[in-house]
C-alpha cells in the first residue's frame, strides 16, 4: 500500500480529543507542535516536533460549540502555536454552503459560535442549520426546525458526529437530532463537516497538495479517519479523546495507523513518512 504512496506535504490535525479536551490539553501535544527545540524534563516519549518538519499543517475541527476566533483563544491559552488560517473548521464550511445557496438559515447552533455567521439574513428562515446547540435541542425549537423543512428548507447538518468527550464523559453530539429530523421528514441532510470528502479537500485548498500526499490525525474512527481515508489521505487514529476499544474495526479498509495519542503520532510521521 506505501509503495504508491508520494511524499508527505500536508499534516490535518484534529482538535478536541486530538490536542485537547475542553480546557486540557493533551499530554505533550503543545510540545510536539513547538518551532523550536527546549529541553523538557521527564517527556516520556522522544522529543520531537512537527513545526520543524517541511509539512503544511492544518488544524481542521467539527467543532460547533464556538467560533474560530474563541477557539484560537482558547488554544492558545493552552500553549499552543497555532495561526487562525491554519485552522478549517466546518462552521466555515456551512457558512460557504450558505452563501452558495443564497439562503436564510434558522440557525441551531451555540451562541458562542454565532460571530462567524455575522452578516447572514436569518429572519424568515427557509434553511435548517444543525451544529451542537444542547440550549436549542428542545422539543418546540425541534418542531419548528420540523415544519420549516417539511414545508421544503433544506437540512444541513454542520456534522453528524454521535458523541464527543467532555471532562465528565462522553455526551451526545448533534448527530441524533440531525437523524432524528431526516427520521421525521423523511429527508436527508447535506452534511458539510467531518467525514464528508468535499471537507477534507476544502481544508487541502491552498496547500499545493493532493489528497494522496496527506495525512489526517484524530480521535474520532469514522469522523477523522474513515473520512480522510476516503478522500484519498492516510489516517492516524490516537486513543485519546472518544477513543473507545476496537474503534479501529469500525471502518474498512482500517486506520493506516493507531497511536497511543498526538506525540506518538508526529514520531511516526517524522521517522517514517518524510
Amino acid at each position: 500500500r506505501m509503495a504508491a504512496r508520494r511524499a508527505l506535504k500536508a499534516v490535518l490535525v484534529d482538535l478536541s480529543g486530538t490536542l485537547h479536551i475542553e480546557d486540557s490539553a493533551v499530554p505533550g501535544a503543545q510540545e510536539a507542535l513547538k518551532r523550536q527545540r527546549e529541553a523538557v524534563a521527564n517527556f516520556p516519549l522522544p522529543f520531537i516536533r512537527l513545526r520543524s518538519a517541511p509539512v503544511t499543517i492544518r488544524f481542521v475541527t467539527n467543532t460547533t460549540k464556538e467560533c474560530k476566533r474563541d477557539l484560537l483563544e482558547r488554544l492558545t491559552k493552552l500553549g499552543f502555536d497555532i495561526a487562525e488560517n491554519e485552522i478549517f473548521t466546518s462552521l466555515t464550511a456551512a457558512r460557504n454552503l450558505l452563501e452558495q445557496t443564497q439562503v436564510r438559515p434558522l440557525l441551531l447552533v451555540d451562541d458562542k459560535a454565532l460571530p462567524d455567521f455575522t452578516g447572514m439574513a436569518t429572519d424568515d428562515p427557509n434553511a435548517v442549520v444543525v451544529g451542537l446547540a444542547p440550549e436549542h435541542f428542545h422539543y418546540e425549537m425541534m418542531n419548528r426546525a420540523f415544519r420549516l423543512i417539511l414545508d421544503g428548507a433544506p437540512l444541513i447538518a454542520i456534522h453528524k458526529a454521535r458523541y464527543f468527550k467532555k471532562k465528565d464523559g462522553l455526551a451526545l453530539g448533534p448527530g441524533p437530532f440531525v437523524t432524528g429530523l431526516e427520521y421525521a421528514t423523511d429527508t436527508k441532510a447535506t452534511v458539510v463537516g467531518k467525514p464528508e470528502k468535499t471537507f477534507f479537500l476544502e481544508a487541502l485548498r491552498g496547500t499545493d497538495c493532493a489528497p494522496e500526499e496527506a495525512v489526517m490525525i484524530g480521535d474520532d474512527c469514522r469522523d477523522d479517519v474513515g473520512g480522510a481515508q476516503n478522500a484519498g489521505m492516510r489516517g492516524i487514529l490516537v486513543r485519546t479523546g472518544k477513543y473507545r476499544p476496537a474503534d479501529e474495526d469500525k471502518i474498512n479498509p482500517a486506520p493506516y495507523l493507531t497511536c497511543e495519542n498526538f506525540p506518538e503520532a508526529v514520531e511516526h510521521i517524522l521517522e517514517h513518512l518524510l
